[in-house]
């Protein structure tokens, strides 16, 4: 079995996850083990702080109990979080259940002997996971490799990566509306699949490395989840079953392959071996193909931008060509020299510790944007949809935000697409007659010159979601101001027409396409 990998001990497992509750081996009793200054530090992927305040916890004069035992949350945060070696004897403390021995039959650790002083090395990453997606908040412990904090050195080929910060941006992002079948395309070490335990019937969990599989197997077990794993490369493992909810945080990374030959290392968990962003144009292309009608694919990318060509059109088209609703939000727009910094350093490759393979791999990286003409490289959220039976085509939506969002996003991407269907079922005078109410988290900010009665500018501003702000009309304002519930858009309208002294026809051909987007991005809900 290769160095590092996990096994799965029916046995084993379960004393495990006590022992790490046990010993508040938790996000916040980490952090509250190192304090905010290391915590913080470790967060930007700075060690030293963290490690200053480790070895004083292991430090014979400084770092022992009462009981002569070090704090078992220090014990484990120093092994498995910083790379450091720590007593057997203390790792059996730490560990009651499975002791060190257990440990090493999982894979986790190696240790130097059998004495109680002679020291132990984790073999992998074992961290405790908090988040909050749409469905709420969840606490788990994730097995991956160690990182170059940890080992010191660039990642293997074969790295497995635990979760980042876009496996983290993924699970907050997707919705989490109660599904039968979810696929999560391109596991990892399972962090979606896990997520998509918990609001469906059945989850699969496909990637092409076995290794990646192993560690979704030993998460899974870990953490009490069933997961049906398969390995294969893309859609093949699947290929004729249908899915109400994919999920995908591809190997999206545009990495020079014809120029970079033998100059930059493949990863598995980042590297498509696509040219340019045709990895996740095909993935945009091919995921409807198992997707059952109504059913939702959300995955994150990345695509070129080429001279002449706005992103928009480009990806455009291969929502135009894939037969699917689209909704893509642009995140974050890199120029060249930015993105190749980014994946370069991300590998473990710096300018301080291999001068000659970084440039190399800088020159790489640029010469291969030229060939495209590639001027920008942008990261977002794309979210599609396979229209029901006898329904075609009605979603198509390009937009940049770049701004901060509220998460979880799940729950408003979810609602929007719900009010993007009751909206498509209404017409003009269908939408007069409804009775709408302001979203809760909706303010108003009013702008006015000293002095004056009125306002200059009036901006309807969304607390919650994507945190959009819209400038309105004295009209749109005042509707949005007086939508309670009570009057029907109609008769609001018409209130107003009369104070305003305006023709009723010509304020509804103005007010009803700005109620649709109000509706749309959720200020106004039915």
């Amino acid at each position: 079995m290769p160095l590092g990998e996990p096994t799965i001990d029916p046995r084993l497992l379960p004393l495990l996850r006590d022992d790490l509750a046990a010993a508040s081996y938790t996000v916040d009793g980490v952090e509250d083990f190192l304090g905010p200054l290391a915590s913080a530090a470790l967060h930007r992927e700075q060690a030293v702080p963290a490690l200053r305040v480790a070895r004083a916890a292991l430090d014979d004069a400084t770092g022992a109990t009462p009981s002569g035992r070090r704090e078992p949350r220090a014990v484990l945060t120093a092994l498995f979080l910083l790379g450091l070696a720590v007593r057997r004897a203390d790792l059996d403390a730490a560990l009651p259940g499975v002791g060190t021995d257990g440990a090493a039959r999982l894979g986790l650790v190696a240790a130097a002997g059998a004495g109680p002083d002679d020291g132990v090395r984790a073999l992998l990453d074992l961290r405790p996971y908090a988040a909050a997606d749409a469905a709420g908040p969840v606490e788990w412990w994730l097995a991956s490799d160690l990182g170059e904090l940890a080992t010191g050195r660039r990642l293997a080929g074969d790295h497995v990566l635990g979760a980042g910060g876009a496996s983290i941006t993924l699970a907050q992002v997707t919705m989490r509306t109660p599904v039968g079948r979810v696929l999560d395309l391109g596991t990892g070490c399972g962090i979606q699949a896990l997520h998509a335990s918990r609001h469906a019937r059945s989850v699969v969990a496909t990637d092409i490395s076995r290794r990646a599989l192993r560690f979704a197997e030993f998460n899974a077990a870990l953490d009490g989840v069933s997961l049906d794993l398969r390995e294969g490369s893309m859609l093949d493992p699947v290929a004729g079953e249908q899915f109400d909810l994919v999920v995908s945080n591809p190997p999206f990374v545009i990495t020079p392959r014809a120029a970079g030959a033998g100059t930059i290392p493949e990863y598995e968990y980042r590297d498509g071996g696509r040219a340019g962003d045709d990895l996740v144009r095909d993935l945009v292309l091919g995921v409807g193909d198992v997707l059952a009608p109504g059913g939702v694919a959300q995955m994150l990318g990345n695509w070129e931008h080429r001279r002449g060509e706005p992103w928009t059109e480009r990806v455009g088209a291969w929502l135009d060509e894939a037969g699917l609703d689209g909704w893509v939000v642009q995140r974050e727009v890199l120029d060249p020299a930015e993105y190749a910094e980014t994946w370069i350093r991300d590998g473990g490759t710096t300018p301080e510790r291999e001068p000659a393979a970084w440039a190399a791999s800088y020159e790489a990286w640029l010469d291969d944007f030229a060939t495209r003409d590639v001027e920008a490289v942008g990261f977002g959220i794309v979210t599609l949809r396979k229209p029901a039976d006898g329904h075609g085509v009605s979603l198509r939506r390009l937009e940049e935000h770049t701004g901060s969002v509220r998460q979880p996003l799940g729950g408003h991407l979810a609602a929007s697409l719900a009010a993007h269907d009751w909206l498509e079922a209404r017409d003009d005078a269908a939408l007069a007659s409804s009775r709408l109410s302001v979203a809760p988290d909706v303010t108003e900010e009013r702008y006015l010159t000293p002095g004056a009665e009125d306002p200059n500018v009036v901006i309807v501003r969304q607390g919650d979601g994507l945190g959009r702000g819209l400038q309105a009309s004295t009209g749109l304002a005042a509707l949005v101001g007086a939508s309670d519930g009570e009057l029907t858009v109609g008769q609001l309208i018409g209130a107003i027409a009369s104070l305003f002294e305006v023709p009723v026809g010509d304020l509804a051909g103005e007010l009803l396409p700005a109620v649709r987007g109000l509706v749309r991005d959720g200020f106004l809900v039915p």
